[in-house]
Formats: structure tokens, C-alpha cells, sequence
């Protein structure tokens, strides 16, 4: 693939403490798989939620597992718009200071503090493939995608290496929509 690299669309989802999973559906709860994700040891689940924002909700929102040590919201600047909350454009995990909503559940619900964000647009790869592309984790670059209905260019990618990553980019909603992002498209990654 070179400098190529598959882009992926992330819907809006949520990541879930053990915790919060109990008071959101059960003491007993345990996240049922429904299937793969691109990330090794990442699913989507079965369990669904809504999201309540001072503006409005969004239900039937997807559960990804496996547990984390905190709760995280990653939605899209048009769904943080919907909610009602501000946008916070972050990398996973980076959660201080950012926007609150309810997280409601068939048993429980959460009143999240912190921890909405729009994530940050970035590649998952290995050490093996940032040595290969000649990258660095942390690093900055832009993904050029050429299409015959909306050729983008996307900036402000950063790179994320891990050896437990498999090597994709991913984008939200919105990202996804304005450069006409269909499955399998591969964007050139510019640095």
C-alpha cells in the first residue's frame, strides 16, 4: 500500500467504565460482542444507549468494547451541536475539561461530567509500519483523498503507534460525508 492508507468511517459511540456499565444495564452486565472492529480485541456490542444533552438526545447509540478505565463519548461536531454541547476536538482518552451529557441506559442512567469529545482525525499503526512510512507517533500529516465526486485533503491527522494497532485511519461522521468517503477508499498520506 506505500504512503496508502484505508480509511475508516467511526460513528458516533460509546466507551464504558465496568462500572457504569452496571448502573447502565445491571449489576450483572457484561458487554455482548456483535462484531469485529478493524483494531485488534475492539467490538461493537449489542447494548445501546441514549445520549441526553441540554439541547436534545440521541438514542440508539453503539457500545464499543472492550471496558476502559473511563467513560468516553466521541460523537461528531453535528451530534455535539444536536445535544446541545460543545465541541471538544481530542485525541481518546484526552477528557479534562471537556463537555458532559446523560447517558441513559435500561437500568440507570449517567450523568457524565466529562468526557464528550469529537475525536481528533488520526491513522492507527504499528512501529514496523511508522518505520516503513518513516513516522513518528504523535506526528502531524495530512491524507489526500482523490475521488471523482469530493477529493479532499484532510489535515491535522495525527499519527497514533502502538504495536497492538492495525493500520487504518479514522474519521467521524461529518469527515466522512464532505470528502465522500465510501468503504475501502485509501487516502496518500502527505507529510
Amino acid at each position: 500500500m506505500g504512503n496508502g492508507v484505508l480509511i475508516e468511517t467511526s460513528a458516533r459511540h460509546v466507551h464504558v467504565t465496568e462500572a457504569d456499565l452496571k448502573v447502565l444495564f445491571g449489576e450483572n452486565a457484561t458487554l455482548t460482542f456483535k462484531k469485529a472492529l478493524s483494531q485488534p480485541g475492539q467490538f461493537a456490542c449489542e447494548e445501546r444507549v441514549t445520549l441526553v444533552g441540554p439541547k436534545k438526545q440521541i438514542a440508539n447509540v453503539s457500545i464499543l468494547g472492550p471496558v476502559r478505565s473511563a467513560t468516553q463519548v466521541e460523537v461528531s461536531a453535528t451530534d455535539a451541536r444536536t445535544l446541545g454541547v460543545d465541541i471538544a476536538i481530542r485525541e481518546s482518552g484526552d477528557l479534562k475539561g471537556t463537555p458532559g451529557c446523560k447517558i441513559v441506559g435500561p437500568c440507570g442512567e449517567i450523568d457524565l461530567v466529562e468526557g464528550v469529545i469529537v475525536a481528533k482525525r488520526h491513522i492507527h499503526m504499528t512501529p514496523e509500519d511508522a518505520v516503513e512510512l518513516n513516522l513518528t507517533d504523535k506526528q502531524i500529516v495530512s491524507v489526500k483523498v482523490v475521488n471523482e465526486y469530493r477529493s479532499i485533503v484532510f489535515g491535522d491527522v495525527v499519527v497514533r503507534v502502538r504495536s497492538d494497532f492495525s493500520k487504518a485511519m479514522h474519521i467521524d461522521t461529518d469527515e466522512s460525508n464532505a470528502g465522500f468517503i465510501a468503504p475501502g477508499t485509501i487516502g496518500e498520506i502527505i507529510k
